[in-house]
């Protein structure tokens, strides 16, 4: 294991590849509707048997697993059938083509399902990796449709970037694979209610790095999967995460699903013009993504509502999205003035300073765009009665209330102890973190 590795996982709260509390509770509930057996007994690490060879497992046996760390991780241990395969993942895919709108675009795009098809045929599963996606199947069928909708959208942009077949094998496996690390997540993070702030963003921060190590383990994938695995979360400005790479530093694969991701997640997060608002969000952060892929996909993309979208959800929303950012905007600016002249002298400046210079990005880029909520303000009482332009006001505010979101998050991921307040700056990011979750509330 590289000293990287090691300092990731330490940042991230993980010790080792450990089978956590909430993946063994994801396999034995699967375990209560499917015919789960051990195909070897299962020892904990200093040689103790808790299980024996052949026994069905239930979820009664959590509470014994869970209590002791094992000698081998629990899929290479377990057996049973109907497991997830590649031909299985095959059907999936070309059921994903022929009736969900995004793949169906794709497909389309490229004269057919064919092309998007046939790397898949030749991917590598390993026992233990099968397994892992059959627990998605049953536990988190959401983020099974999510993981092969976004490696169709992976291989649509190598395929278009001039990938060959072969190419596009690695890429298929990393895209499938990027999110299995979201299985030892709490079930928590599932609840769209459920607000995570400061410290406790380092367990979304872990779930890259944990599918990366399971990766490695399996032996049977190139490194190039493992790093693009890690980068899927990475932006080309800086941004993202684990490791905050920028432009060249992110590999030809990660760039691919880091893009991949975000076209699903407009897809999957939004019912009303999903891909208008996409192809705004990518036109507005256009130095998040890398340029020549959002290329291949903007042609797919309309730039102003179908006719006959129901308009009236985002016509509603022009006005709060404007109040929003605005207030976002005033309250850092009233932090900003209260603290001393010194501050990025302070322990936390740098927190303050990176508050500062990304808002000041937001607003430049939205002054460009006439899209300013001063500039928007103004156009509102023009637009009265103009259904097309409220909505598109709309989409434009909240594309930069995403932003505004990303800011916040960024702020408590990197600097969580900011939270505590111990001096001025620390109270003024705290101070506004807490406030823009206040007015974000109320959309």
């Amino acid at each position: 294991m590289t000293d990287e590795t090691t300092v990731m996982m330490a940042d991230a709260g993980l010790d080792s590849l450990q089978d956590g509390e909430h993946y063994l509770r994801a396999v034995t509930d699967m375990a209560e509707r499917c015919h789960v057996v051990t195909q070897d007994a299962i020892y904990t690490d200093n040689g103790v048997k808790l299980v024996d060879k052949g026994a069905r497992i239930d979820s009664r046996l959590y509470d014994r697993l869970v209590q002791h760390k094992l000698r081998a991780p629990i899929d290479s241990q377990l057996s049973m059938e109907n497991v997830v395969d590649v031909s299985a993942l095959e059907a999936l895919a070309r059921t994903q083509c022929e009736a969900a709108p995004l793949p169906r675009l794709l497909a389309q795009a490229l004269g057919g399902p064919a092309r998007l098809l046939a790397p898949l045929r030749h991917m590598p599963l390993p026992p233990p990796m099968a397994f892992k996606l059959t627990v998605m199947r049953e536990q988190r069928p959401d983020l099974l449709a999510h993981s092969v909708q976004m490696m169709l959208v992976a291989l649509f942009l190598g395929i278009r970037g001039g990938w060959g077949e072969r190419e596009c094998v690695p890429l298929a496996c990393a895209a499938l694979l990027h999110d299995i690390g979201v299985l030892h997540m709490d079930p928590v993070w599932r609840n769209p209610e459920y607000k995570v702030t400061g410290a406790g963003r380092k367990h979304l921060v872990a779930h890259p790095v944990t599918a990366m190590l399971m990766i490695r383990a399996q032996q049977a994938y190139p490194r190039a999967v493992e790093e693009a695995v890690l980068e899927h979360h990475e932006r080309m400005d800086g941004t993202g995460y684990p490791r905050g790479l920028s432009g060249a530093q992110i590999s030809p694969m990660g760039q691919i699903l880091l893009l991949a991701e975000v076209v699903t997640a407009f897809f999957e997060k939004y019912t009303d013009l999903p891909a208008q608002r996409l192809s705004l969000m990518l036109r507005l952060n256009h130095r998040k993504f890398p340029a020549v892929l959002v290329g291949l996909v903007l042609p797919l993309l309309p730039d102003a509502p179908e006719a006959g979208a129901d308009l009236a959800p985002l016509q509603s929303d022009a006005a709060r999205c404007i109040d929003v950012l605005s207030g976002a905007f005033q309250a850092w600016s009233d932090q900003r003035e209260r603290l001393p002249a010194q501050w990025l002298a302070l322990p936390s400046g740098r927190a303050c300073a990176f508050v500062e210079l990304r808002l000041a990005a937001l607003q430049k880029a939205l002054f460009e765009a006439g899209s300013h909520p001063r500039q928007m303000a103004e156009l509102l009482e023009y637009l009265q009665g103009d259904a097309q332009g409220m909505a598109e006001v709309a989409l434009v505010g909240r594309e930069a209330l995403w932003q505004l979101q990303s800011i916040v998050n960024a702020s408590q991921r990197r600097w969580p102890q900011v939270m505590a307040r111990t001096d001025a700056a620390d109270t003024a990011v705290a101070d506004w973190c807490d406030g823009c979750g206040q007015l974000l509330a109320t959309l």
